[in-house]
């Protein structure tokens, strides 16, 4: 059974993996906007995984004894000066997601918390992945700078990509 300390901590590692799942559909829609299709099917996927982390938080909370609950999530930002700036803002965003990961395995630890310990480590693992995957797609933002070729073929790249459920689920 959770303690009500890390049931707290849980809850708010699956709001914040639902701010994301916001985070990334208003970048999408930007996107959208912008008529860069492939942009924006990128980040409606990557929308679609920080769902599918949230209700696995979601899912281990209740199983675990525990008490998912949801809160309000804040607004994101809906505007963006460049797509380089979308990126670095996503970088920036895993990041953060992250530090809190590693936060909150430092205190399942402290309560020797085991069964949590484990359930933790598919995030951290995801989280490695995550920041190569927007780090090497900035890279390539940035390598092609404003050229029109450049963007329409990455964009062209990115509108490839698929949502896939991770087999672990």
């Amino acid at each position: 059974m959770l303690s009500k300390k890390l049931n707290k901590n849980l809850n708010e590692h699956m709001n914040l993996e639902f701010y994301s799942a916001y985070f990334y559909l208003s970048m999408s829609s930007w996107f959208s906007k912008e008529e860069l299709a492939g942009f924006a099917t990128w980040f409606r996927v990557q929308a679609q995984e920080e769902l599918f982390h949230a209700m696995k938080t979601f899912d281990y909370i209740n199983g675990a004894g525990g008490h998912a609950l949801t809160t309000a999530i804040k607004a994101p930002q809906t505007d963006f000066d460049s797509i380089q700036q979308v990126f670095e803002l996503t970088l920036e965003h895993e990041r953060f997601v992250t530090s809190t990961v590693n936060k909150l395995l430092t205190e399942v630890r402290k309560e020797s918390d085991h069964a949590t310990d484990i359930f933790l480590q598919w995030f951290v693992s995801e989280q490695v992945e995550e920041e190569a995957s927007v780090s090497a797609i900035l890279k390539k933002v940035r390598m092609v700078g404003d050229d029109g070729r450049g963007i329409l073929m990455l964009d062209n790249e990115l509108g490839s990509r698929i949502f896939t459920p991770p087999a672990t689920a």
